[in-house]
C-alpha cells in the first residue's frame, strides 16, 4: 500500500516539461558510504571570497581617521570638552594610576593573540593566523608611519590632539597597541564567525576607554590608531580572501531536509559559478540571483529541482549595489536587504505575488534559511529559456509590455528591466524574469521607471518607431507622452546600455518619438524629473554652493563691517535697510510688468527677486538675477523661447535705462566724469577683433551651414518675440518705472550710508556717481562684483571730496545692507520658491 501511495505521489507531482532533463543525474551510492540509501553528492567546497564589504568597511576606517584628525584641529574645543568630561569620569578610577598601563596593554593584546589564534589553530585554519600575525604587524607599521607623517608636518594642534603624556612626536606618537589588534582580530574576522574575534573587541574595546579615561591616551590618538588598523587588516583581508562560510554538501542536504525535501542526488553547477566571485553571475534557472551557487537536486519522490544558495559573503556585493542605487536616486523608492535571507524570502514573495496575479514564474518550492546562507528551492513547471534579443517581432514586443504591465496594475515593478530579464517560456512566450530586485506597493515613479527601462530596451533591439508604436498599443498614447520627464540615462540600467545598438542618440530618438505624440503645448511645458542626486544640475548646484560659501569666509572681514556698522547712525542705518528693500520692489515691477496677468505670482514675483540675492554670491553681477528669471518664468508656464524674450527684455529696459539715466545725469549735474571712463580705442579694437571673428567663422562652410539652418531661425524668433514684448507701450512703461525705483533706491541707498556717518552730499550727483561707480566694479568677474564694487565706490567718492575713512566706511555699510544681508534673506526664498515649484 506504501509503494503505491508513493508511486501515486511520485507520478502527480512529476512535471511536465521536458527541459527537467538538465536537472537529472544518474544517482549512485556515495563511494564514502556503503548504506545504498545515501545521497548522492557532487558538491565543491565555496572558495575564499573577495568580499566587497572588506572594501567598504576600510573607506569607513579611512573616514573615521580623517574626521577624528580634523576634528581635532577645527573642532578643537569640542574635542577638548569631551576628553575633559571623559578625564573628570575617569577619577573614580584613580586607585589604578599606580599600575603600570604598559603591562596592561601588553596583557590585553597577548590576552587577545591567544584566544584568536587557539580557535583558529584547533579549526585548522594555517593560512588566517598567518594573515592575522601579518596584519598585526601591518597595524603596528601603519602607526609608526603616521606618528612620522604628522611629526614631519608640524601642526602642533595635531601633534597636541593625537599625542599622550608620554609621547608628543615622533614614531611613538600614536598608540600602536589599538593599530595591531585592530588589524589582527580584522583580519581573523569576521566577528559573527568566531566567538573569540568577539571577545578580542570586547577586551580592545575596555582597555581603551580605561586608557582615555586615565588620560594615558587621547580620544584622537585612540581612534586615529584604531583606523590605521582597521584599514590595514580590511585591505589585507580583501585581497588574500575570507573563508566561505555558507553551508554546502552534508550540510545543505540536512537544510533542505527541514523543508521535506529528502534529496538522494544533489550535484553543483560548476559552470555557473566565478573563479574568484568577481562577477556575479545569474541564471535563468532561479531567476537571475546574483552571485548564487546552483545545484540539480533529485528528492525521494523522484522529483527534480533547481536549489539557489546565496552566501551573505556574496550577498555583500549586491547589498552595496542596492546601497548605491538608494544614494543615487532620488524621488524613488529602493530595496536595501541587508541580509540574504531578506533577499530570498523577498524573492520568493515576489514571484508568488506575481503568480497570484495570473503571471506565468518559476514554481517556488520553499525557503530555508541555515548559517550563512540562504536558499531558494525551484521546482520548474515552465522552465525558461534565453530570449534571442535578435529575432523580436512587434508582437513580443507587446506581450513584454503586457506581461510589465499586469505586474504594475498589481503594485509589482521590477526595478531593473536588462536584456538578460528578457526570457522566454516553452511555449515560446516572451516573459520578464528576474523579479528579486522589485518590489510590492509600488509607486507611481517606480511604474514609469520600469515602464522606461523597458521602453528603452526594446528600443534600443528594434527600433524607437516599433517600441514606441508597441508601447502606444498597450499603455495608451497619454502613458507614453507622461513618461517623457522620465526618459533620462540615470534611469536606464548599465545592461542595457552596453548593448552594440545602444549609442548615444537612442534616448535622443526615444524622446523625440514620444514628444511627437503630445500637443506642442505640452511639449515645452515638459521637463526632466530629477532621478539622480548627482546629476549635472545637483554638481553645479553644489559647486555653485561651494563657491558662495568660499565668498563669504574669505571675503568677508567681520572687524571691518562691525566696526563700520558700529560707528553708522542707527536711524539712517534703518533707512538704508529700507531702501534695499524697496529696491526689490522695484525690481520686482520691472519683470512682473512683462508676464501675463493669468500667470502673474504677485508673491512668487517678488520671492523669485529675493532669491537673487543668493545667487549673485555663486555667480558674477548680472548672470545670477537672468538665470534666476529665466528659471521662474519656466516654471510659470512660458516656453524657452518666450521665457527668454521675457528676460531679455528686462535685460534691456534695466541696461539701456541705467545708461540713460547715467546720461541724463551726467548732462543735469554738468560732471565730466563720465568722459574719462568710456575706452574709445579700446572699445574700437574690441569690437574689430570681435567682427573679424565672426566673418572667419562664415568663412567655413559647415559653420555657415549652422548658423543659416539652426541659429539664424532662433535668433529671428528670439528678435520677433522681444520685440513683441517690447512693443507693448503700457507693460514697457510699468517696467520703465520699475527700473527707475531699483536705480534710484540703490542709488539713495548709498546716499544714506553717507549720511550714516555725518556726510551730506547732493543726492543727485551721489546718484550719478554711484551707478558710474557700481557700473564698473559689477563689471570684474566675481561673485555679485565682489571686490570690485567695494573698490570702485570707495575710489569714486574718494575722488570727488568724500574722506577717505567716510567713503570706506559708508561702502561697507552699503554693501553690508545690500549683499551681505541679503544672502540668507535670498537662500530662504529660494528654498520657499522650490518647495512650491516655481525655480
Amino acid at each position: 500500500m506504501n509503494s503505491q501511495e508513493h508511486a501515486t505521489d511520485s507520478a502527480d507531482e512529476r512535471t511536465v516539461s521536458p527541459a527537467e532533463s538538465r536537472f537529472t543525474h544518474q544517482i549512485t551510492p556515495d563511494a564514502e558510504h556503503d548504506d545504498p540509501n545515501h545521497p548522492h553528492i557532487n558538491d565543491v567546497p565555496p572558495k575564499r571570497i573577495h568580499d566587497v564589504g572588506d572594501l567598504f568597511r576600510a573607506i569607513l576606517a579611512v573616514l573615521l581617521a580623517a574626521v577624528a584628525m580634523l576634528s581635532s584641529v577645527y573642532l578643537n574645543g569640542i574635542t577638548t570638552g569631551v576628553e575633559s568630561d571623559a578625564h573628570t569620569a575617569g577619577r573614580a578610577l584613580t586607585w589604578m594610576v599606580d599600575l603600570p598601563t604598559t603591562m596592561l596593554q601588553q596583557l590585553a593584546i597577548v590576552v587577545i593573540v591567544v584566544m584568536v589564534f587557539a580557535q583558529m589553530l584547533v579549526s585548522r585554519e594555517w593560512v588566517q593566523s598567518v594573515i592575522a600575525i601579518l596584519a598585526m604587524f601591518g597595524g603596528y607599521a601603519a602607526a609608526w608611519g603616521i606618528s612620522l607623517g604628522v611629526t614631519a608636518i608640524g601642526n602642533e594642534r595635531l601633534l597636541a590632539a593625537l599625542g599622550s603624556p608620554n609621547a608628543w612626536f615622533g614614531a611613538g606618537l600614536l598608540p600602536g597597541f589599538y593599530a595591531g589588534s585592530a588589524a589582527l582580530l580584522t583580519a581573523a574576522g569576521p566577528r559573527r564567525t568566531r566567538s573569540t574575534v568577539k571577545w578580542g573587541w570586547n577586551v580592545l574595546y575596555t582597555v581603551g576607554a580605561l586608557l582615555v579615561l586615565l588620560s594615558v591616551n587621547s580620544v584622537a590618538g585612540v581612534l586615529v590608531s584604531f583606523a590605521a588598523g582597521r584599514l590595514v587588516g580590511m585591505l589585507l583581508r580583501f585581497t588574500v580572501g575570507t573563508k566561505n562560510q555558507g553551508v554546502w554538501g552534508e550540510g545543505l542536504v540536512q537544510a533542505l531536509a527541514g523543508v521535506d525535501l529528502h534529496v538522494t542526488s544533489l550535484e553543483r553547477r560548476l559552470d555557473t559559478i566565478a573563479a574568484s566571485h568577481s562577477t556575479l553571475k545569474t541564471t535563468l534557472d532561479d531567476d537571475l540571483v546574483e552571485g548564487s551557487r546552483l545545484y540539480d537536486a533529485t528528492d525521494d519522490r523522484g522529483r527534480h529541482f533547481a536549489v539557489s544558495v546565496l552566501d551573505s559573503q556574496v550577498r555583500t556585493a549586491g547589498y552595496v549595489k542596492q546601497l548605491w542605487q538608494w544614494i543615487r536616486f532620488t524621488g524613488v523608492s529602493m530595496r536595501r536587504d541587508r541580509s540574504p535571507r531578506e533577499a530570498t524570502q523577498h524573492h520568493m514573495a515576489m514571484i508568488l505575488g506575481l503568480k497570484n496575479s495570473g503571471l506565468p514564474t518559476p514554481r517556488v518550492y520553499g525557503v530555508a534559511d541555515t548559517g550563512e546562507s540562504s536558499i531558494l528551492v525551484f521546482q520548474g513547471a515552465d522552465a525558461m529559456s534565453e530570449c534571442n534579443l535578435h529575432t523580436l517581432t512587434d508582437d513580443d514586443a507587446v506581450a513584454l509590455m503586457r506581461f510589465l504591465s499586469v505586474a504594475n496594475r498589481r503594485g509589482y515593478t521590477h526595478r531593473r528591466i536588462t536584456p538578460d530579464t528578457l526570457a522566454r517560456l516553452e511555449s515560446g512566450t516572451p516573459i520578464i524574469a528576474g523579479w528579486q530586485n522589485g518590489d510590492d506597493a509600488s509607486t507611481a515613479a517606480n511604474v514609469a521607471l520600469d515602464q522606461v527601462q523597458l521602453l528603452t530596451l526594446l528600443s534600443t533591439l528594434i527600433g524607437p518607431e516599433r517600441a514606441v508604436a508597441a508601447g502606444s498599443h498597450v499603455w495608451g498614447a497619454d502613458t507614453l507622452v507622461a513618461l517623457t520627464p522620465f526618459v533620462q540615462k540615470a534611469a536606464i540600467p548599465a545592461g542595457t546600455r552596453a548593448l552594440d545598438e545602444w549609442n548615444k542618440h537612442t534616448l535622443d530618438d526615444l524622446r523625440a518619438r514620444l514628444r511627437a505624440l503630445a500637443p506642442d503645448d505640452t511639449v515645452e511645458s515638459m521637463e526632466p524629473v530629477k532621478l539622480s542626486r548627482f546629476s549635472l544640475r545637483s554638481f553645479l548646484g553644489i559647486a555653485l554652493l561651494v563657491v558662495a560659501v568660499s565668498v563669504v569666509f574669505t571675503q568677508l572681514k567681520p572687524d571691518e563691517v562691525i566696526a563700520a556698522v558700529k560707528n553708522a547712525n542707527p536711524e539712517m542705518a534703518v533707512v538704508c535697510l529700507l531702501l534695499g528693500l524697496v529696491a526689490w520692489l522695484g525690481s520686482a515691477l520691472e519683470l512682473g510688468a512683462f508676464i501675463d496677468r493669468d500667470k502673474r505670482n504677485t508673491v512668487g514675483i517678488i520671492m523669485s527677486q529675493v532669491a537673487q540675492s543668493f545667487a549673485m554670491i555663486s555667480m558674477p553681477a548680472g548672470v545670477g538675477p537672468a538665470f534666476v528669471n529665466l528659471q521662474f518664468l519656466r516654471k510659470s508656464g512660458y516656453r524657452t523661447t518666450p521665457a527668454t524674450a521675457i528676460m531679455g527684455a528686462n535685460l534691456v529696459v534695466y541696461y539701456a535705462g541705467t545708461v540713460l539715466l547715467m546720461l541724463l545725469l551726467g548732462l543735469f549735474t554738468g560732471s565730466d566724469a563720465i568722459s574719462g571712463m568710456i575706452p574709445t580705442n579700446t572699445l574700437v579694437i574690441l569690437l574689430g577683433v570681435a567682427l573679424m571673428a565672426l566673418a572667419i567663422a562664415l568663412m567655413i562652410p559647415p559653420v555657415r551651414r549652422l548658423a543659416a539652418e539652426k541659429l539664424l531661425p532662433l535668433v529671428k524668433t528670439y528678435a520677433r518675440q522681444l520685440v513683441d514684448v517690447l512693443s507693448d507701450p503700457k507693460r514697457l512703461t510699468l517696467s520703465v518705472v520699475g527700473m527707475l525705483i531699483l536705480n534710484v533706491a540703490t542709488g539713495l541707498g548709498f546716499w544714506v550710508a553717507l549720511l550714516a556717518f555725518g556726510h551730506m552730499t547732493n543726492p543727485i550727483e551721489t546718484l550719478f556717481m554711484f551707478l558710474l561707480a557700481n557700473a564698473i566694479g559689477s563689471a570684474m568677474p566675481t561673485p555679485g562684483g565682489l571686490g570690485g564694487v567695494e573698490a570702485a565706490l570707495a575710489f569714486a567718492f574718494g575722488a570727488v571730496g568724500v574722506p577717505a575713512g567716510v567713503a570706506l566706511s559708508a561702502t561697507l555699510l552699503y554693501r553690508v545692507v545690500f549683499y551681505w544681508l541679503r544672502i540668507p534673506l535670498g537662500a530662504a526664498a529660494m528654498r520657499w520658491l522650490d518647495r512650491r515649484n516655481l525655480i
